[in-house]
């Protein structure tokens, strides 16, 4: 079976198709699955990084964008590869984000910041010079035009397990319309098995599961090299006031977190907030976790604009939590308008500033946003108190 030759969305003729080749085994398959359709493939690879020897290798064994594999592939599919350096967009872009983002005592998401602000406007563009009808890539989500509604909806991969529609909410309607996602109606064991058929090296192309531009190293020992204003030592802080401790630099930790913090309550410890103002990091324990609501901005909105009256949903608070249900509406005047208040049905754990939040009602994205850091006290969030309508 190829699903490329069965979706009607290809139109049953030949198309020439950009494929964004990262050198892992779903940007493969999809080049593969295209051209074995008869489809013009053109293979195209990102460089985020400028050659280093050996010894100085910070990037490669992780990257997201391997050229050299890519080009290898391409070679083996008898496809045309090209290459473009993009490295000092990705810097200002996407890492120098990642870094100030913890700073401010946030989590990033580096991901769905590349995705939005890098890769698919560059790949795009590679498209319309190659005079290509669409790009390709190998995320696990789909698409699908509503003539009806006049707008692209993005919908989850049918591989739940591999669903990467989190890390694409931000894409705009132009983007949703010059994209296929080939993969987003396999499983990752059928993309293996195609792999395997079609005799590409995939055991050596397998995808990363960290932060691509982070080393063998883990991102902490990323900032000091990047941001040495990160090691600032201040207070662990319990939800009570007690000074606990000594923490090395407040980037270093995220909510939710209970390794490394050498906390001794009785009972597991964990990050519940972060202060930046105070250089603070709050411990509590698992209960203190929990949160009713939040607010999100930054929005996008799938396409057909901002809900008008509140909504019920099933959020994403990061990529790998099950969704949530939750009642949201924007707020529509005073200095927080166009922010989103979200109510969950059931309290959460580990809501994080700085994280995407993303929308679905049944499979489709309806939208999505940045947490915002809450209330920096104890203090029920009157903000965040259940609403009526005219609240709004």
């Amino acid at each position: 079976m190829n699903p490329v030759s069965e979706n009607p969305l290809y139109g049953g003729k030949t198309l020439r198709v950009v494929v964004g080749m990262s050198g892992g085994v779903d940007s493969a398959v999809t080049a593969a699955l295209l051209k074995e359709a008869g489809h013009e493939v053109i293979g195209v690879t990102l460089t985020l990084w400028e050659d280093e020897n050996e010894e100085e290798k910070r990037w490669q064994d992780r990257s997201c964008c391997k050229v050299g594999l890519a080009r290898h592939v391409a070679k083996e599919l008898s496809i045309p590869h090209h290459s473009i350096n993009i490295q000092e967009t990705f810097q200002k872009e996407v890492i120098d984000d990642f870094c100030d983002t913890y700073l401010l005592g946030q989590t990033p998401n580096p991901c769905v910041r590349c995705n939005e602000r890098v890769k698919f406007g560059q790949l795009l563009n590679m498209a319309q010079k190659f005079d290509a009808d669409y790009l390709a890539t190998g995320h696990y989500s789909r698409i699908i035009h509503r003539p009806e509604q006049g707008r692209y909806a993005l919908l989850k991969g049918k591989d739940l397990n591999k669903d990467q529609s989190y890390f694409l909410y931000r894409l705009s309607q132009k983007q949703l319309s010059s994209t296929l996602f080939p993969l987003g109606e396999m499983s990752k064991e059928a993309v293996y098995q195609k792999a395997a058929d079609l005799d590409l090296p995939y055991e050596e192309i397998l995808e990363s599961q960290e932060v691509c531009f982070v080393t063998q190293k883990d991102y902490r020992s990323f900032l000091t090299e990047n941001r040495p204003e990160a090691a600032v030592p201040g207070e662990f802080v319990s939800t009570s006031g007690e000074v606990l401790g000594q923490h090395q630099g407040l980037a270093f930790y995220t909510v939710g977190q209970r390794r490394g913090l050498n906390i001794a309550l009785g009972e597991r410890a964990y990050v519940t907030r972060l202060e930046p103002e105070h250089n603070r990091v709050i411990i509590g324990s698992k209960d203190d976790l929990l949160q009713e609501g939040c607010i999100a901005a930054d929005m996008v909105w799938g396409g057909f604009g901002s809900p008008t009256d509140p909504i019920t949903v099933e959020a994403r608070i990061r990529h790998r939590a099950k969704t949530e249900p939750a009642t949201l509406f924007v707020i529509k005047t005073g200095p927080e308008k166009g922010k989103v208040k979200i109510s969950f049905h059931q309290a959460v754990a580990g809501i994080s500033p700085g994280q995407a939040i993303v929308f679905y009602q049944n499979d489709e994205v309806i939208g999505g946003g940045t947490i915002q850091p809450s209330l920096q006290n104890n203090a029920p969030n009157p903000a965040l108190t259940m609403w009526t309508g005219s609240e709004a």
